[in-house]
């Protein structure tokens, strides 16, 4: 139905159309209490003639309307005049996030904040129980301050209607019209909007909040590339590249985007919802890391050294930088009495947001085991130095807890030890854990290498010789001499 202006709904006049989507008309209305603009939607008829859909709509509305969020469009109120049923929503200028990727991607700095605000919401209304079920970019606002989540769980109250099996359904659009939200119809049919749908929301089956993850997977991947995820000629082919395609890697459609925002999306984009990553905390602190510099690690070396150059980064960002260079060297050095030819592989190091990289030369190098699978790194984590070692085989992170005040790590040959420096000693500690053991006095260590015949060759200040020791401990000699010695 149209509402002419002029038309009141309560205390409600109507100014002027807005738009219209899957759940009815928008309008520019004006609240006549508090004398400020609002949004109001008129519901489809369809749904106000179903009294069991009306009563769950409204508690679910009001569920809605707690979401007290600065990136989600507050619900001011919920209403019904005559045979009208409508929502009262906070009016927001600005354009879409769909208006604004019609022009083209966005700078990984805009993907990295807007997708961080994104989560946000999610994370906030998910804390609520309240889920989306049709996050896309037509659904969020851009605004001076930032985006905010639109038509925020309102395709909840959809799956509950009538008596049957109660699986979230309605019928799916293209559409990305900003005044558009999950349609609500009879059950029966597929809920939200087909490009940004989770395998298992195809599938009839009941949407949770890795579902939204999913979603927000889709609209990172579209925010740096500036193409859908998934795309298709029909319907059917659409459907069929989500159930069983990958979206092309970002490496490719977007060579400029760090590695960790890729490896972020693939994980929101797990088909098996237990495959991904399951809160959107987590994809929110990761974003803020990536914000906070994070963006660097893992990037391809000559990318990172032409960065280096004139980016006012932390010396500790740019030492993972490094990090490719130096898995491609290891690989060079075993292929020297290896006959086998072994491809380079990159990888980016993801840190727990709790900790922070430590300056390279603050002692905070990065050591790469010589059997190439994990990373020793120092970071400060509650205002200590500690050792974190990174498993590029499991992607897991973990802290040797005896290593307090921890500098200059390197490896023992087989992998299994790494030497550090701390409390004026040449320590060295078990990989897997376990407590430190002291080896040699270094005042101040600068660094240290492990031969393979046991024989620590380290420097215990930064004037003095070099110095030589057992790996097992015992008096330390002098492997060089200093110029005032000679």
């Amino acid at each position: 139905m149209s509402l002419d202006p002029g038309t009141r709904l309560g205390p409600y006049e109507i100014v002027a159309p807005l738009g219209a989507g899957g759940m009815g008309e928008v309008y520019r209305a004006r609240d006549t209490r508090l004398d400020r603009d609002v949004a109001v939607k008129v519901l489809p008829q369809h749904l106000s003639a179903n009294p069991e859909v009306r009563a769950r709509f409204e508690r679910e509305a009001k569920t809605v309307s707690s979401l007290n969020h600065p990136h989600i469009c507050t619900l001011y109120d919920v209403g019904r005049e005559g045979d009208t049923d409508y929502l009262v929503m906070e009016l927001i200028e600005g354009e879409t996030l769909a208006e604004r990727l019609a022009k083209g991607a966005l700078p990984v700095a805009e993907v990295l904040k807007l997708g961080g605000q994104i989560a946000d919401a999610l994370e906030r209304a998910h804390r609520a129980g309240v889920v989306h079920r049709d996050l896309k970019p037509g659904n969020v606002m851009l605004t001076k301050s930032g985006a905010k989540l639109m038509d925020f769980g309102l395709a909840r109250a959809t799956g509950m209607a009538g008596s049957g099996s109660g699986s979230d359904v309605a019928m799916p659009t293209a559409t990305h019209s900003p005044t558009m939200a999950a349609p609500l119809t009879a059950e029966g049919t597929i809920l939200g909007t087909f490009q940004y749908m989770a395998p298992e929301q195809l599938e009839g089956s009941e949407a949770d909040a890795r579902s939204d993850l999913w979603a927000l997977g889709c609209v990172l991947y579209e925010m740096a590339t500036g193409r859908r995820a998934f795309e298709g000629k029909s319907q059917a082919s659409l459907i069929t590249s989500i159930m069983s395609a990958a979206p092309a890697p970002l490496s490719q459609v977007a060579p400029m985007s760090p590695p960790g925002l890729e490896r972020l999306v693939q994980a929101c984009l797990a088909k098996d919802p237990a495959d991904r990553l399951q809160s959107a905390h987590d994809i929110r602190m990761q974003l803020a890391w990536l914000a906070e510099g994070g963006s660097q690690a893992g990037v391809p070396a000559p990318v990172a050294t032409r960065r280096r150059s004139r980016a006012r980064l932390a010396v500790t960002l740019a030492a993972v930088g490094w990090l490719v260079a130096i898995v491609v060297a290891a690989i060079a050095w075993t292929s020297r009495t290896a006959p086998v030819e072994q491809a380079p592989f990159f990888a980016s190091v993801s840190i727990p947001p709790s900790d922070t990289f430590v300056a390279l030369f603050s002692g905070g190098p990065i050591a790469l085991s010589p059997d190439g699978t994990r990373l020793a790194t120092v970071v400060r984590r509650s205002g200590e130095r500690v050792i974190s070692i990174y498993d590029f085989g499991t992607g897991n992170t973990s802290v040797l807890e005896s290593t307090q005040e921890a500098n200059f790590p390197f490896w023992s040959p087989d992998s299994r030890w790494i030497g550090f420096f701390a409390d004026g000693k040449l320590r060295k500690v078990e990989a897997r854990g376990g407590p430190s053991q002291p080896v040699a006095n270094a005042s101040s260590g600068r660094g240290g290498t492990w031969s393979p015949d046991g024989v620590i060759v380290f420097a215990p200040d930064i004037f003095g010789p070099l110095m030589k020791v057992s790996e097992n401990g015992g008096p330390a000699t002098a492997v060089t001499e200093t110029e005032s010695e000679t």
